[in-house]
């Protein structure tokens, strides 16, 4: 299952972006976005929120 965003905790910091690595993660709006097709499961993204805004349910 592809990792999810909360929009209302993301606080656009960027660095889900810079961690994922397939590139699956991108921001729109200040918020990110993930590519659930580019997504392969990883949790590297999950792990690397400050604001605990991304889960892998």
């Amino acid at each position: 299952m592809p990792a999810i965003v909360d929009p209302e905790k993301c606080t656009g910091c960027g660095d889900c972006v810079e961690e994922c690595p397939t590139d699956a993660i991108e921001m729109k709006d200040e918020k990110a976005v993930v590519n659930e097709e580019e997504c392969i499961d990883c949790g590297a993204c999950v792990d690397v929120c400050p604001a605990e805004a991304i889960s892998m349910d």
